[in-house]
């Protein structure tokens, strides 16, 4: 007997995004299928922070629709989507000064599920708080932050506020997680923690899609790219055809034989 293929967890379909009289995303429409690592590229200024925001409820939709396995999300807000099953991560993320690493994981438990009981202090409450700790604990266990859990988080270096910004993403467990540059500024050493951080994750189970300019990283890591230009997607093909795809070299790269050593 066939089986039918898994569903999409994640449908994009004909969205679009004006900022004025200035359209950024134009019709763009991709599918997301369980268990993939999806790499978002284009050049600056393709739409891609636009159509990260615009999937994850940070702005709205103009046109068109986001299904999160068969389920319209495209206009709900920022947290329902979260509570949906949707994490995301941000590019520059910014910490608080008098909270401590494992209490910013915490918070983001609290954020994403609300808070313990309406009477802190009963056992319940209480009870909550400690699978919520014992949960941040293994996360950073699980993202290598461990040694810093104690440190305030506004000291931790860019590399590490990261990994910190996926940790809180995945306190709500999401079933998706999308990543907005997460190597950008970061040092080569905890670039590759944060690369196998995330090949771990995927093979937990956990479907991702990476906006990323480093190359290396995206061979590294993705199964397959969606490649924007100007808000169209001009390509979703394996990153090992990136570089003979010519309609990639001459939106993402400017064209030529030049470049294909570049993707």
């Amino acid at each position: 007997m066939m089986t039918s293929p898994s569903p999409s967890i994640l449908q994009v379909r004909s969205l679009a995004k004006a900022f004025g009289g200035n359209l950024v995303l134009q019709d763009v429409s991709f599918d997301v299928q369980p268990g993939e690592i999806v790499g978002l590229l284009g050049p600056n200024g393709s739409g891609k922070s636009t159509l990260l925001n615009t999937i994850t409820g940070f702005e709205a939709i103009d046109a068109g629709e986001v299904l999160l396995q068969g389920r319209s999300i495209g206009r709900l807000p920022a947290h329902r989507i979260v509570a949906e099953g949707v994490g995301r991560t941000f590019q520059l993320p910014s910490m608080p000064t008098k909270m401590s690493v494992i209490e910013v994981a915490m918070a983001a438990a609290i954020a994403h599920h609300g808070f313990w009981g309406t009477l802190l202090g009963t056992r319940a409450a209480a009870e909550a708080e400690a699978q919520s700790r014992a949960k941040a604990q293994a996360l950073l266990d699980e993202l290598l932050l461990t040694p810093v859990r104690d440190l305030p988080a506004s000291t931790l270096s860019g590399g590490q506020r990261k990994l910190l910004g996926i940790v809180c993403a995945l306190m709500g467990e999401p079933r998706l997680l999308m990543l907005d540059e997460p190597t950008a500024g970061v040092h080569p050493n905890l670039r590759n923690d944060i690369v196998n951080a995330l090949k771990r994750l995927n093979g937990q189970g956990m479907t991702l899609v990476v906006v990323e300019h480093d190359m290396h990283f995206i061979r590294e890591l993705c199964t397959r790219c969606v490649v924007l230009d100007r808000g169209h997607i001009v390509a979703s093909c394996a990153p090992a055809e990136l570089a003979q795809n010519e309609r990639v070299l001459q939106a993402y790269l400017g064209g030529g034989d030049k470049h294909k050593e570049t993707v």
